[in-house]
């Protein structure tokens, strides 16, 4: 690229940058009001934990001033913008039961307490943590409304399902997003017999005396769901895994614990032919080897070589006998099992683990096992599953059409919902001569969208007009298909539409895609009773009661930002951007704000050259000898996760004004144009230092050294159910049950006593790791329609600005996407197009 282009496109937006800070900066007054309202209801607070405190124990008798409200996310992170919301955590630290804790009253009693002083106070305890959301002027309707709801609660009433609160994501620059808790184990069980698969004692390192764990994998659970179980219980017996980083620094005891959980991963595995042949590879347990015998393993390592052993046993194995093999897949097929063959006490782990990684990869690229993969996502339409699957059948070269009805019966069993999956087995059993892959496909599309019909119509979100209308059109889809002649030879199965439909057709071509509606959007919020207004009703915020992480995160942000001057502009010009096209809601299936302030740094800890601002996480002291307890957890660990980072903040700020942590002079402009450019494109970048950004593959990781890791070595690799029991106790707190974790639907375990159980998707289509809860995706709402708009919006922007550097600026980078012309989605018309085999509109 000429560096008159690259001059132009910095200038542009290095305009566009000043003109967004002068309009969406956060004023003195408003930071001033939210302050205010702080301190109101921070009162209010203190009031009722200190009266409670007093009640239960008179001799507990805690200061007023120990119980804070403090604030979290982008307003004390110092990347707010106007209106940006006020997310307070509170902390009481000498509670005798802190207010977080299982079955606690405070929440409760602090919403009672909200509620008679005239606030709008709601209590979401099905979310991660319980959040009370509170408004300073609500309407008078809904003051009663949420009045009604705290009698209904105080009289056991009250099992509603709180519309919009089962799988929140804050959308605050540093909150506790949500994920799985840490609770997944299925045993430390002291009483069980040593004997039993995937046991294993062990000291560990905070502990004189032995302790046990089972490691066992579920039936339902899959082996990614498995391997993140091995992962936390590695943590709590005090191991690590290794790795390139670590190697040298590996002690005989933490070799031992490894390799316990090792041999523990291998004995637990569900599956006793794949773990009876795992366990004679040479690479795993060669034969002849003394049990007491060195060996050095990685659990990473031994989980690749599970996951291909079972890929490709189920490969080998598929029994409609379709010929999928091709010449050049013998190559990676035999790279593969000379890699299994190695003997262990020849492997480097972490060289190994290298080779693995890639022959894995080589084998999921061959096209049959991608087709034996394929699933549906949770929030992928027909169309777009469909779409996937044909073109991993075009990539078979011809082997496709020796075996039609395997490939068929392998979409049917990818569908994701269970029921569709079972509507479209019962159908071809009734009209076998329809097995194709564009009949079934279509018959998927058809369900599908009669289903979504009925759901809106239920919930009342079609007016009263059109529901005849829809209601006959509902009969017509769950008719059979029929044949239609295309070409000499070419045939489709199709929905037709009668003659006499014509009237009701072009009403239905009218409406709302029932996809985009609230039923069929489960994160939705839309039409709850007790919803906030966003405007006149005064201050909101939201009152977090285990905010120790999210506060944690917010000072590292803080710390981030007074790196460098140009931090802070970069990180609001893209979050702006991100607002006005539209892909900055995890409640809608893309990216919460946090997400892109974690990938703004990362471009600027580790893709900008020279670096702008240092790895914080990285150049974290040494903690001194003499901390107390209390020091330790407010600067080393919380809630079991290392929070070390350089937090120094005069430090920071006294180095940055001098010029002392960066080399690098390039203005904001051509940061910002690195930025986009990074995310649009994997391939190398412009300026000739390394590649764009790996989506499919990567993991964003603030705190690693180069800010990447794989997918596969984080285990985030398919999407996971995981079922968490809400602890009715006080109707405020989350407990994770054991996982239950599957790419598969699958029934939701009973309720168990003192509780209900809800269900979690989490996704890892687009992957950032949490800078400190490491095993929490902060990009886990991101959908399959959510990645595919959050991409192709990085590369609208990269277009825009390459049209830019030859002095075409046609477009608008900054476009409200709402105020697009002709901003309607073809999608619904494409759907009726494709049911129907006739031309959209």
């Amino acid at each position: 690229m000429r560096p008159d282009e690259v001059t132009n496109q910095a200038r542009l937006l290095d305009m566009l940058c000043s003109q967004v800070l002068a309009h969406s900066e956060i004023d003195r007054a408003e930071i001033a009001e939210k302050e205010a309202f702080r301190q109101r209801i921070q009162h209010i607070c203190r009031e009722v934990i200190c009266q409670f405190e007093e009640q239960q124990d008179m001799n507990n008798r805690i200061p007023p001033i120990s119980v804070e409200l403090k604030c979290f996310g982008s307003l004390a992170s110092g990347f707010a913008t106007k209106a940006s919301d006020l997310d307070l955590g509170l902390v009481s630290p000498l509670s005798k039961i802190p207010p977080d804790a299982p079955g606690s009253p405070i929440p409760r009693l602090i919403e009672k307490a909200f509620l008679q002083a005239g606030l709008g106070a709601r209590l979401l305890s099905r979310t991660r943590v319980p959040i009370i959301k509170i408004c300073e002027r609500p309407p008078v309707e809904l003051l009663r409304g949420l009045h009604d709801e705290r009698e209904k609660w105080e009289r056991g009433l009250d099992k509603d399902d709180q519309s919009g609160a089962a799988e929140a994501e804050p959308d605050n620059d540093g909150s506790v997003h949500g994920g799985d808790n840490d609770d997944h184990t299925q045993g430390a069980t002291a009483d069980a017999s040593p004997s039993s698969l995937g046991e294993f004692e062990i000291i560990c390192k905070d502990s004189a005396e032995p302790q046990r764990f089972q490691l066992q994998q579920g039936p339902k659970n899959s082996l990614d769901s498995y391997y993140g179980l091995a992962k936390r219980i590695l943590r709590r017996a005090g191991g690590f895994d290794i790795t390139a980083s670590n190697y040298r620094d590996f002690m005989e005891a933490d070799w031992d614990i490894l390799n316990k959980v090792c041999d523990a991963f291998i004995q637990g595995l569900a599956d006793d032919s794949l773990r009876d042949h795992v366990a004679t590879l040479p690479s795993i347990a060669p034969a002849g080897m003394p049990s007491n015998a060195a060996h050095h393993r990685s659990l990473f390592g031994l989980f690749m070589q599970v996951e291909g052993e079972h890929i490709l046993r189920r490969w080998e194995s598929w029994p409609e006998g379709l010929p999928l093999k091709q010449l050049e897949d013998d190559k990676w097929i035999r790279q593969w099992e000379s890699l299994q063959q190695k003997p262990l006490f020849d492997i480097d782990p972490v060289s190994y683990n290298r080779e693995l990684q890639l022959a894995l990869e080589r084998i999921k690229k061959i096209p049959s096992v991608q087709l034996l993969l394929l699933e549906q996502e949770q929030q992928e339409t027909p169309a777009q599953y469909y779409t996937r699957m044909t073109n991993v059948i075009n990539s078979l070269r011809g082997s496709a059409s020796a075996a039609p009805h395997a490939i068929v019966r392998r979409y049917v069993d990818g569908v994701f919902q269970e029921e569709i999956r079972h509507q479209l087995s019962d159908y071809l059993e009734q009209f076998p001569e329809q097995a194709t892959i564009q009949a079934v496909g279509c018959r998927h599309k058809s369900i599908h969208l009669a289903n979504e019909l009925e759901k809106a119509v239920e919930s009342n979100l079609y007016d009263a007009v059109s529901v005849p209308y829809i209601t006959r059109y509902v009969e017509l889809l769950r008719q059979p298909l029929q044949m239609r002649v295309i070409a000499p030879g070419k045939t489709r199965y199709v929905v037709p539409i009668p003659a006499d439909f014509a009237a009701t057709f072009a009403k239905i071509k009218t409406l709302t895609d029932p996809h985009t509606l609230a039923p069929n959007q489960p994160r939705e919020r839309y039409r709850d009773p007790l919803e906030f207004p966003k405007t006149d009703v005064g201050v909101q915020c939201d009152i977090n009661f285990s905010a120790h992480l999210a506060l944690q995160n917010t000072l590292l942000l803080r710390c981030y930002s007074h790196t460098d001057p140009r931090v802070r502009p970069m990180i609001l010009f893209v979050k702006h951007w991100a607002k006005m096209r539209g892909i900055n809601s995890g409640y809608r299936g893309t990216l919460s704000s946090y997400g892109y302030v974690l990938m703004v740094l990362h471009y600027l800890v580790n893709v900008a050259q020279p670096f702008v601002c240092p790895n914080l996480q990285q150049l974290a002291p040494p903690p001194p000898s003499n901390l107390s307890p209390a020091e330790m957890q407010s600067t080393i660990t919380c809630r079991g996760y290392n929070i070390q980072f350089w937090r120094n903040e005069e430090e920071i700020i006294r180095l940055a004004s001098q010029n002392q942590l960066n080399r690098n002079t390039e203005s904001v402009g051509h940061l910002l144009r690195g930025f986009f450019e990074y995310y649009a494109q994997t391939g190398l970048m412009s300026n000739g230092h390394g590649r764009g950004f790996d989506w499919g593959r990567n993991v964003l990781s603030l705190r690693t050294h180069g800010g990447i890791l794989t997918k596969q070595e984080k285990g985030w690799t398919g999407a996971k159910t995981v079922y968490e029991v809400q602890n009715a106790a006080g109707g405020s707190t989350t407990q994770t049950a054991p996982a239950q974790l599957n790419s598969q639907p699958q029934a939701a375990p009973p309720a168990t006593k003192g509780g209900d159980v809800k269900e979690i998707r989490l996704r890892y289509l687009f992957a950032i790791e949490d800078p400190f809860e490491i095993d929490h995706n902060v990009a886990r709402t991101v959908t399959h329609n959510g990645i595919v708009s959050i991409r192709n919006e990085f590369r609208r922007a990269w277009r825009i600005l390459r049209a830019a550097g030859n002095g075409d600026v046609q477009e608008n980078l900054l476009q409200d996407i709402e105020e697009e012309e002709g901003n309607v989605p073809a999608t619904f018309q494409q759907l009726l197009a494709d049911i129907h085999d006739i031309t959209p509109v």
